[in-house]
């Protein structure tokens, strides 16, 4: 088969770049509540981990889809019909994956990495995690089935992920209501990464927000958002951000007196609490997960700088190294990323400042 082209990899230049401007314009107008430095590296350092991993597990997602796409049910001449097939079949089956990711605590514990950050920026668009690089492949299993083509169905997720990275800005308010209508936009889906009550739920979609007014899912933007999650992460470390939610379920599967809430611990969604077990929520008074910011700030980013400089030279010529040079490499990042996460969480600071 044809190699794959990982259109992530080649755009990782342009999502810096953006990010860039993000901020420069995000100081102009004086908004200071857009960017953290701690929270942005560690937005980014949760996808760094998701992509090391995804290096050495896709040619097992890609086999499950080739295997299905051999047993087909329909073989398309046309060639246009699978491409268009593939637009609205991985928008449509996103929508269901991200439903039940939030409906599910099994697939919530995976998605949830996403929305940890309690800011909202083109950086938490790259908070990516590690579970749901495999939970999405039963979704778009279906499409293999249909005859559409691996590198078809490999591109088209990609394209709709990419899509996905503008619209996590603050800076870009309501668009033309035409385009409101149709595409998923940043109002929308401030609305989805928002934890108001009236916003919890909402605005699922990937490209087109037209899923989530037929299924009965949308909800309009207007007041302002608060970001994070219901029960705060409190971390800037990335392994324990994909991991914390996991810990909680087997946690909460242990503590549980009945036997059928330790089974609907992992079906039932966030909002399910096992009966006798206290209930643990988002702390009154609670503001943003701030520690004191690492000393020597510059040389903190510029050391974060060349570990993606090397994590993205992986993605890019990960096919011809050697495997054990290419593991190294992407375990010595991962390490070297729980060490910038220390450092956030002041886990290495003389002094620490109590937070109230």
């Amino acid at each position: 088969m044809q190699q794959r082209i990982n259109y992530i990899a080649l755009a990782v230049p342009f999502f810096f770049v953006l990010i860039g401007i993000e901020l420069w314009v995000a100081r102009r107008r004086k908004r200071t509540d857009i960017y953290r430095v701690t929270d942005a590296i560690n937005d980014l350092s949760c996808g760094i981990t998701q992509q090391m991993v995804v290096l050495f597990a896709s040619s097992t997602v890609i086999g499950v889809y080739v295997w299905g796409y051999e047993h087909r049910l329909v073989t398309w001449e046309n060639k246009v019909a699978p491409w268009v097939i593939a637009f609205f079949g991985v928008d449509f089956l996103f929508y269901w994956w991200h439903r039940f990711s939030h409906e599910n605590n099994f697939l919530w514990a995976g998605h949830v990495v996403h929305h940890q950050s309690e800011d909202y920026n083109l950086a938490v668009a790259l908070r990516q995690a590690v579970a749901t690089s495999f939970t999405t492949v039963p979704f778009y299993l279906t499409l293999s089935f249909l005859g559409v083509p691996p590198l078809i169905v490999a591109a088209q997720v990609s394209f709709s992920t990419l899509y996905q990275f503008w619209i996590h800005t603050q800076l870009i308010k309501k668009l033309p209501r035409v385009i409101e209508f149709v595409f998923n936009t940043p109002s929308h889906h401030r609305v989805h990464h928002a934890i108001n009550p009236e916003y919890l739920d909402k605005n699922y979609g990937a490209i087109l927000i037209l899923w989530d007014r037929i299924f009965g899912t949308y909800e309009d933007e207007n007041a302002e958002a608060v970001y994070g999650i219901t029960r705060p992460l409190a971390s800037f470390d990335p392994l324990w951000a994909q991991l914390h939610y996991w810990v909680e379920l087997v946690q909460l599967t242990w503590q549980a007196p009945r036997w059928r809430d330790k089974f609907l611990v992992w079906w039932k969604g966030p909002t399910f609490w096992p009966e006798g077990v206290p209930k643990q929520g988002r702390p009154e008074g609670w503001t943003k997960y701030d520690p004191p910011r690492p000393a020597r700030r510059g040389l903190f980013v510029l050391g974060f700088a060349l570990v993606t400089a090397v994590a993205f030279l992986l993605m890019l010529f990960v096919a011809k190294l050697p495997l054990a040079i290419s593991g190294g490499a992407a375990l010595a990042v991962i390490l070297a990323l729980e060490l910038f996460g220390a450092i956030s969480d002041g886990k290495f600071a003389r002094s620490r400042v109590a937070r109230a």
